[in-house]
């Protein structure tokens, strides 16, 4: 059986990994390091184990979590297809079931805003933990006078987690946005696409989104 940790210590997934943190750099784009891939990996299970899925399916989504950006090492857009086709020839190589490897490429080639569905719980797992990573850590460049509006909105951000409740069946995403430096209003123009796309991937998951602003319900 294929463990996220098979994956994480996989000579060619490290390789892989780090080429995307290296040309991702070139661009000064939002990080989508290390780091970002155990958060997305870490909260994509948490997610599942509270919500009371089974440990199998959270292990699945952590390894999807893990990889889910692995195409960047070809192009910044469209990465989800291209790393699902990526993660495709690396699991099967592994030795990954042909249906785990199914359930982990949906979820990966599913993960972005323009073209993403929640077809699966992995799926939507990772969806909700992709999207709600939202930091100012995240941000590379140093002049805030060359920051595009994605950057804005991130390095405004100072405080950001997802918050599953099984009782209530309700997924939060809490935010603390420093207003001096993006409006409220700014933050849904351009982030609203993946808000919609977190509030599908949490109804697939028969649970309610939320989202918490400042302290403030917005959704």
């Amino acid at each position: 059986m294929i463990r996220l940790e098979d994956v994480q210590h996989n000579p060619e997934v490290e390789v892989l990994m780090k080429k995307v943190h290296e040309y991702l750099a070139t661009m000064l784009a939002i990080t989508h390091d290390e780091e970002h891939a155990h958060h997305v990996a870490n909260l994509s299970y948490r997610t599942l184990k509270v919500l009371g899925y089974e440990e199998r399916e959270a292990e699945l989504a952590a390894i999807a979590g893990y990889m889910h950006d692995i195409g960047n090492v070809v192009n910044r857009y469209e990465h989800g297809r291209s790393g699902a086709l990526i993660a495709f020839h690396l699991l099967m190589r592994m030795g990954m079931p042909a249906e785990e490897i199914a359930i982990v490429i949906a979820a990966i080639g599913n993960h972005e805003e323009r073209s993403g569905i929640a077809v699966s719980n992995v799926a939507a797992a990772v969806i909700l933990a992709d999207k709600s990573n939202v930091h100012y850590t995240r941000v590379r460049k140093e002049d805030e006078a060359t920051f595009t509006t994605r950057d804005r909105v991130n390095y405004a951000a100072r405080e950001s987690y997802l918050a599953a409740e099984p009782e209530t069946r309700e997924i939060v995403m809490h935010l603390k946005i420093d207003t001096s430096i993006c409006s409220v209003m700014e933050y849904f123009e351009i982030f609203m696409t993946k808000m919609l796309l977190c509030r599908r991937a949490a109804n697939f998951l028969n649970c309610r989104f939320g989202l918490v602003i400042n302290g403030n319900h917005m959704l």
